[in-house]
């Protein structure tokens, strides 16, 4: 059974940072793309990163470039996304999830974890 679970969030002053993490189980963790995506109150869930399969490439969104960097151990089937500069923003609820594809789509993944709660306010 496909399994990711997030852990890291929770309350930083605006400039701090924060270290999330995506852990999987159930399958074949270097075989899929991990994406990081976030939903705040009254918006869509967008996208924020993701990592390829072996690690060797990523994408972010224009809003956390330069801000945010996305990892992966595959040998600890973890995820990490590490998050500096943080603004108010910012603040909302993440999600990893997984796809076979390279895309920063939420369309195009299919299982999801339950999300953690990523507060930026002083």
């Amino acid at each position: 059974q496909l399994q990711l679970v997030e852990s890291g969030g929770g309350l930083v002053q605006p400039g701090g940072s924060l270290r999330l993490s995506c852990g999987v189980s159930g399958f074949t963790f270097d075989y899929y793309t991990i994406g990081w995506f976030r939903q705040a109150p009254g918006k869509e869930r967008e996208g924020v990163s993701c990592v390829s399969s072996g690690g060797g490439r990523t994408k972010y969104a224009d809003s956390v470039k330069g801000r945010f960097t996305i990892s992966r151990d595959n040998a600890k089937n973890t995820v990490y996304l590490q998050m500096n500069s943080l603004k108010p923003e910012d603040t909302a609820v993440y999600y990893c999830a997984a796809t076979v594809l390279f895309s920063l789509s939420l369309h195009d993944y299919t299982t999801w974890g339950q999300g953690t709660q990523v507060t930026v306010s002083s």
